[in-house]
């Protein structure tokens, strides 16, 4: 088994709120990233997907276009967007990193041929922080 990985960018707005706790508990719990006026990130995402090589090309998958189908499936539908308010698979759910690596994980895994495997994601949200999902 052959891993290779994609790596793109996308920049976002959200906040972490949730709605059954008052305004002082979410400022406790989730601090400056309560904020009402919400915060940015530049995000990089590295889709891991894995294979077999092709006898004829010698690709697991071709680079290029997995990277048109992170583009169409992910990061066209969150570049420049508000989490919370404008990306369909975020709503009603707490906007986290972690929340947010399941949705893209729901977004690829039914659009990669038979022959490629999703393996894994790993998000940075800050250089510092980052989630790592392997679909379970």
């Amino acid at each position: 088994m052959v891993y290779i990985t994609r790596i793109e960018h996308f920049n976002a707005a959200h906040k972490l709120f949730n709605p059954a706790w008052s305004k002082e508990k979410n400022e406790d719990v989730f601090g400056k990233c309560a904020n009402e006026n919400w915060h940015g990130h530049n995000f990089d995402l590295y889709v891991t997907v894995k294979g077999v090589p092709d006898i004829e090309t010698g690709f697991v998958f071709d680079a290029k276009k997995l990277s048109v189908i992170i583009k169409e499936h992910v990061t066209d539908i969150l570049d420049h967007k508000n989490l919370n308010i404008d990306v369909q698979f975020m709503q009603g759910k707490i906007c986290s990193i972690e929340n947010l690596v399941i949705g893209i994980w729901e977004q690829l895994k039914n659009n990669l041929p038979e022959t490629t495997q999703l393996h894994a994601l790993k998000l940075y949200e800050t250089p510092r922080i980052f989630v790592e999902y392997f679909g379970e």
